[in-house]
């Protein structure tokens, strides 16, 4: 695979994990991974990137947060799953993306970062893909868990990035019919974004 792993709207899925109402009072800085995502949604639905959204045994820690609009995307939510393997790639996930081959790349966001994240991450590798995670995009219920998880997923290959420097490279231009929209989710989400960078990173910089 290519180091450079630039990221194409293209080529590009999203997978958001496990956002679910039971997590909410147990994991650090939820409200602030919820910020995050919903930044990214609005990413998607401007430069048409489809969505593959997973719940971990959705009967017992309920649905995805009501607070992440998932019904705005429409036909971009490619996939809900409710699953009990811990990783994202069970067999529903794995069909959807042979079906769409030019898909390159995975932009890699939710919880937990040591766990569900990790094992989707290590999964993706397997299948060849980019995988981008977000760093203001993860969390764990034990907040140190998180950078040895970033760590453990870029000793395997994966690329840490952030939401916005993520977002910038699927726009890459300011020459283009959106930019003018896209620019506006960036100035409308600038204090969303530095409170999720705030308390998401805060304790990350010696990794």
């Amino acid at each position: 695979m290519s180091k450079i792993a630039r990221l194409d709207p293209a080529e590009t899925v999203f997978f958001l994990c496990d956002m679910q109402t039971r997590f909410k009072p147990a994991i650090y800085g939820f409200d602030e991974v919820v910020l995050t995502v919903n930044k990214m949604l609005k990413v998607a639905k401007l430069l048409n990137i489809p969505v593959v959204v997973t719940e971990q045994n959705s009967k017992g820690l309920g649905p995805t947060v009501p607070e992440i609009d998932l019904d705005s995307l429409g036909d971009l939510r490619i996939l809900t799953v409710d699953k009990n393997l811990f990783s994202m790639v069970v067999p529903d996930v794995k069909t959807h993306l042979q079906q769409r081959p030019h898909i390159r790349s995975v932009v890699l966001f939710g919880i937990e970062s040591h766990v569900c994240v990790l094992q989707t991450a290590l999964d993706l590798l397997d299948e060849g893909y980019h995988v981008h995670v977000l760093a203001d995009g993860v969390s764990s219920c034990n907040r140190e868990e998180v950078p040895i998880a970033l760590s453990r997923m870029q000793q395997a290959g994966t690329y840490t990035t952030t939401s916005e420097s993520a977002a910038f490279q699927l726009q890459r231009s300011a020459g283009t019919a959106q930019f003018k929209e896209f620019s506006k989710i960036i100035k409308d989400e600038k204090n969303n974004t530095t409170r999720a960078i705030q308390k998401l990173l805060q304790f990350r910089s010696s990794l």
